[in-house]
């Protein structure tokens, strides 16, 4: 998370089918009854439906969709099976599961002991973004825990310092609404919420590795009268990341914002739904 900006945030078109006005499915188009014999002003007779009819279409339909599907699948087959995947084992595309456990175990309630892999190091990554972006970064016992657990032993320290003064600095608190010790105003919960959606690894080489991580934030207080209501909005964080005692340790990393998407026009929740939502839903262990 930025110091400098706290994490911040739509139209969709709901199309003819809720013009009340539209008729045909949204068409626009009106039905036309005409007389079906000589002297029927009013239509005569209505035909019987022709079910027989409708019946076939609706068989044709079913098996030009079951045929589709059975296609599709042949051809994902197909592809696995090429040479140029069979090279690549271990290839993923950009939103599949590698199948290897993300992590072992964890410590001070951090996940570690992450294998020395290219799924590890994004694994590792995925993680540390989410606790470097909670509300324990803002708790200067917990911020010690969090740094001493991700960073690499050799920057953690002086890393921990450079934090200390940005999280308890008065002037800082002040402007995201939290009191000087960090704590939120009476009446108002703190949220600081990273939500991992995707992560690449840049550069790996067996020690070190280069991973981006795409994330949510939600960063605000939920509570009636809050000044600075919980919003959204979306980082790119990069992690320079090296193998130390059986680990994925931050060694550094940077953050630019975005890529956003577009926001859609639904109505934002109460303060009272959002603080129970943040209190219900817990987070999740982050894997590639």
């Amino acid at each position: 998370m930025s110091f400098d900006d706290e994490p911040g945030h739509g139209g969709a078109d709901s199309g003819h089918a809720d013009d009340r006005f539209s008729t045909l499915g949204g068409t626009r188009q009106t039905r036309t009854r005409l007389p079906e014999g000589p002297g029927d002003t009013y239509g005569g007779t209505r035909r019987p439906p022709r079910t027989s009819r409708s019946l076939v279409m609706v068989v044709g339909v079913v098996v030009l969709l079951i045929a589709a599907i059975a296609f599709a699948n042949r051809g994902s087959d197909d592809a696995g099976s090429s040479p140029d995947n069979a090279a690549k084992p271990g290839a993923a595309g950009s939103t599949a599961a590698t199948g290897t456990k993300p992590v072992t175990g964890k410590q001070s309630g951090i996940a570690s002991g992450f294998p020395q892999s290219e799924q590890g190091a994004q694994s590792a990554a995925a993680n540390y973004a989410v606790v470097l972006g909670s509300e324990g970064m803002f708790n200067t016992s917990r911020r010690h825990d969090i740094v001493n657990t991700v960073y690499a032993p050799e920057v953690a320290a002086a890393r921990q310092g450079d934090l200390d003064k940005v999280y308890s600095g008065k002037d800082f608190l002040t402007r995201i609404g939290l009191n000087p010790d960090g704590t939120s105003p009476t009446g108002e919960i703190f949220i600081s919420r990273s939500n991992p959606v995707g992560s690449k690894a840049d550069k790996f080489n067996g020690t070190t590795a280069t991973v981006s991580v795409w994330y949510s934030a939600l960063f605000g207080l939920a509570g009636e009268g809050s000044k600075n209501p919980v919003s959204e909005s979306w980082f790119t964080n990069t992690f320079q990341l090296k193998w130390t005692d059986g680990d994925w340790k931050v060694t550094d990393f940077t953050q630019k914002d975005g890529p956003a998407p577009v926001g859609r026009d639904q109505a934002a929740a109460s303060a009272k739904d959002m603080t129970d939502a943040v209190e219900q839903y817990g987070g999740f262990t982050y894997a590639r």
